[in-house]
């Protein structure tokens, strides 16, 4: 009798791409395996009319799937890593991440006018204060307006002109196979990507068999990366209100880690990198923060 896991994840199209390249992935190296996908819908794809640092961040993605584990209603729940919080519910773990997609953020007009082309005072739609404070860095005359919703709804919007470009992330457009959608790409010190961006996070209860995952889609760069990446928002105490980013690069045996991290009572944006051995994620991670932190009192 064949082994059944059923995976859980939400219901968009890209949420069901992400589960499918893990299924494929484990697939490849247990063909033993059988496998069903269960797509729930959670409440950060219900409440649509808000910015999701107002009703409780990006950890709304994830509660009802966490829930569905805890049922044991699924085996194991696929997310986007950017959408996992610091911390997980009791009984829970990641227990493996995939390698890295494209990390970047990307900027998409319906016509391909690029950033630079765009007229003063043109609409540019996104959900995240990050992207938000990063691109009037560049384009201080754009006016930024939130966008909620799926991949393909907020494409809908463009096209429809109600934005005159949207700011995504590049890895869940190749996941769609919507590569072409990519006008600019924005590099990771200019636009510094969200903790986890491009990333995808299985989640597993505590204690139970996970080597079929270690085995197959797990990679230890991109656990690397997460351990420095999660270190810097945890040290900065980086909560859902907070507009904050960091993205490790790993060359050889080396890392270099850039962050973000913008002042709620003070209208400044901050932003260091950092460099050493990639076995020391966790520390370079810390030192990032120090540095930002550094900066907090000068200011």
């Amino acid at each position: 009798m064949k082994k059944i896991i059923r995976v859980g994840t939400r219901e968009s199209k890209l949420a069901m791409a992400q589960a499918r390249i893990v299924v494929d992935c484990i697939k490849n190296r247990h063909p033993e395996i059988e496998f069903e996908i269960l797509g729930l819908s959670t409440s950060g794809d219900k409440m649509l009319d808000r910015r999701l640092d107002t009703i409780g961040g990006k950890g709304l993605f994830v509660k009802e799937l966490e829930n569905a584990l805890l049922d044991n209603r699924i085996d194991i729940a696929v997310h986007s890593m950017k959408d996992v919080p610091v911390f997980l519910a009791d009984g829970l773990r990641i227990a493996a991440v995939s390698r890295r997609e494209d990390a970047r953020d990307v900027l998409v007009t319906a016509d391909g006018t690029h950033l630079r082309d765009l007229k003063q005072g043109a609409v540019v739609g996104t959900s995240s204060i990050r992207r938000e404070l990063q691109v009037l860095e560049k384009r201080p005359d754009l006016k930024v307006k939130t966008l909620r919703g799926n991949v393909l709804t907020r494409l809908d919007k463009l096209l429809n002109n109600e934005y005159d470009a949207l700011i995504l992330a590049a890895a869940g457009l190749k996941r769609l196979g919507l590569e072409e959608k990519c006008i600019d790409y924005f590099s990771v010190d200019e636009m510094i990507p969200a903790v986890g961006q491009g990333i995808i996070a299985i989640e597993a209860r505590a204690g139970e068999d996970i080597s079929y995952l270690m085995d197959s889609v797990h990679s230890s760069e991109s656990a690397l990366q997460l351990d420095a990446e999660r270190e810097f928002m945890i040290t900065l105490n980086g909560g859902c209100s907070t507009p904050i980013a960091a993205h490790a690069v790993i060359q050889g045996e080396s890392m270099r880690v850039y962050g973000m991290y913008a002042s709620i009572e003070k209208p400044y944006m901050y932003k260091e990198f950092v460099e050493g051995s990639k076995y020391d994620a966790v520390q370079l991670g810390e030192r990032l923060a120090a540095k930002i932190i550094e900066q907090l009192g000068r200011q």
